[in-house]
């Protein structure tokens, strides 16, 4: 907490002393003051080089309080009109010129802008693709890169050289200096904006943009016949990515169809073939008739756009089962067949009473969990390991109870860490962990401050070694924290679910302090696990039991490992396999 707060106040600091070098720079101008008015222009380009390159988020301060990029060029323009002016006397039509060529640069902007605007809607990029060919694409003409770095709100920035100008007119006394930078700078502005009218002007009556035609062309060569489908935003893209090695590992041929640009870029790595279609209209219009099995990680809004594609069959997969009621989303009634991991998901969905039809749930197991190591099937050479993997604050503000993180998660992180003999913690958050509630993102922050002071790694991309972790980011993945964990603190969620397969201990929060009996029985999950109290009292306790070896709930987790994942006999990457093969003939 106290971490965020001196870095919120570092981006005040930083946007007021920007703010405050152009206010001494126009009260220097009208003044007079040449001396003060150099140093200040020098501070004002200086602070708006560092803010812009190492302090986005001041950008972004300044741009809310509404002293955006061009409200500060047109005061550092104004004043050097009234440097120039108060310094050395001009006739009006010295002091007409003086206001013109500014201007200029500024109608100069204007104008490319909208070109280079025309530019882009003219010649869309419709499509993105990874690991595919898609060939020598003949696209209308755009601008160099060094035009339309400076196209819009950056091209006024050559203004600058008339601070310089101004300072050596008010000491000269003479207005040649000022009028020469003014025209160094309308000829810039004309050069950048000249190239991108020229390349609009080349590229007038361009046809379509031809990254759809060559997608289209790879659709009819290739014919894959197994498509995952994500038109989640970026920051759920990890719903996408665990079914991303599965369906590598089918062996038939398939693509990863995506709707956002921004989750485009954020997909994991793949071997697999990736398309990304944003516009609505551009996805339907293309022939996907090659493709049988359609999976879908998410159930969004736009998934009715492949959904509407009759030949082939809609199967929604999820992004892991667990108790939450996400799991029983009614809209999942909408696809062919629903596929869960185990007897545990078919028995949701019919007391959920959500409209899925039992002849349309297949239970598969979990392909993902192939390499999470079985309990005793490693030779384990670390610390004693909890990880604490908290879900997120979910949809609804009515619900303190959805994570365990806003009401326990300080308690039980400070419990771990005071554990004696010492214990590693490893504190792994749900993606979307703070991005609803400020109270989440609050406690997530106190947290990583307790492990830091701990001397722990809050960034880590690796879990190799001693000392507490921080887990954030995409590496490690879950399954990694998983294989070396010795016992795992976690809510009402897949994670849950997914650790059974581990068949090591684990506790699930229970913060809204409902009686053991009713937890376990509107938790199925929870059956095998120890429970934990608003309170954590129980916490060091657990820890100790568990360490030991002495450890009651070892049976119960072997028959709950078959009512959540399916037979402890079957692969389930086999089954996937199959029933994959089943929809594809």
């Amino acid at each position: 907490m106290f971490g965020t707060l001196t870095a919120r106040v570092g981006v005040a600091a930083r946007g007021a002393l920007l703010v405050a070098s152009y206010l001494i720079l126009l009260a220097a101008a009208a003044l007079g003051w040449v001396g003060l008015f150099a140093v200040a222009g020098l501070a004002a380009v200086l602070g708006e080089f560092a803010i812009e390159r190492w302090s986005p988020a001041t950008m972004t301060l300044l741009q809310k309080v509404g002293i955006n990029r061009v409200y500060r060029q047109l005061g550092r323009d104004l004043s050097v009109v009234l440097l120039v002016a108060a310094e050395v006397p001009l006739i009006d039509s010295e002091l007409t010129l003086l206001l013109l060529l500014p201007a200029a640069v500024w109608v100069i902007a204007v104008f490319a802008g909208a070109f280079n605007r025309m530019i882009d809607r003219r010649n869309p990029i419709s499509a993105l693709v990874r690991n595919i060919d898609l060939g020598p694409l003949s696209a209308a003409p755009r601008p160099p890169q060094w035009a339309t770095r400076f196209v819009g709100d950056r091209l006024p920035w050559v203004n600058v050289l008339l601070i310089p100008g101004a300072v050596v007119t008010a000491v000269a006394g003479e207005v040649a200096p000022i009028y020469l930078a003014g025209a160094v700078a309308v000829g810039l502005a004309a050069l950048i904006g000249g190239t991108v009218a020229v390349t609009w002007l080349r590229g007038r009556g361009a046809g379509q943009s031809p990254q759809l035609p060559a997608v289209q062309r790879w659709l009819d060569r290739d014919r894959p016949e197994v498509a995952l489908y994500f038109a989640g935003p970026a920051k759920d893209v990890y719903q996408a990515n665990m079914w991303l090695a599965p369906i590598e590992a089918l062996g038939r041929p398939a693509v990863v169809l995506m709707r956002s640009k921004e989750a485009f870029t954020e997909l994991a790595d793949t071997r697999l073939p990736v398309v990304c279609v944003p516009a609505a209209p551009d996805f339907m219009n293309l022939d996907k008739s090659s493709i049988r099995t359609t999976l879908y990680a998410a159930n969004v809004g736009p998934n009715i756009h492949m959904l509407r594609e009759p030949g082939m069959k809609h199967v929604f997969v999820g992004h892991g089962d667990s108790d939450k009621a996400a799991s029983v989303n009614p809209y999942s009634k909408v696809y062919d067949e629903v596929w869960v991991a185990g007897l545990a998901g078919r028995e949701r969905y019919a007391r959920a009473g959500v409209g899925v039809l039992d002849a349309d749930i297949v239970e598969i197991g979990r392909p993902q969990l192939a390499g999470v190591h079985t309990f005793g099937s490693e030779s384990v050479k670390r610390p004693f390991t909890v990880l604490y993997a908290p879900t997120w604050e979910g949809w609804l503000d009515d619900d303190p109870y959805h994570t365990s993180l806003v009401l326990m998660g300080d308690r039980i992180i400070a419990g771990l860490l005071a554990v004696q003999p010492a214990v590693r913690v490893v504190y792994k958050p749900h993606p979307l962990t703070g991005t609803r509630s400020k109270q989440a993102k609050a406690v997530h922050e106190r947290i990583v401050a307790r492990i830091r002071a701990a001397g722990g790694d809050v960034d880590a991309s690796s879990l190799d070694g001693p000392g507490h972790r921080v887990v954030t980011g995409r590496v490690p993945a879950l399954f990694d924290c998983f294989n070396q964990t010795d016992l795992l603190v976690s809510d009402v969620s897949s994670v849950v679910s997914d650790f059974v397969q581990s068949q090591r201990p684990y506790v699930v929060a229970n913060p809204a302090g409902l009686p053991e009996d009713e937890f376990r029985r509107s938790f199925p999950t929870s059956r095998a696990a120890y429970l934990l109290a608003a309170d954590c009292g129980e916490l060091e306790k657990i820890v100790a039991v568990t360490r030991a070896g002495d450890d009651p709930m070892t049976e119960a987790r072997r028959e709950l490992k078959t009512y959540l994942l399916g037979p402890a006999d079957a692969n389930p990457m086999d089954r996937f396999a199959e029933e994959i093969g089943r929809l594809c003939r």
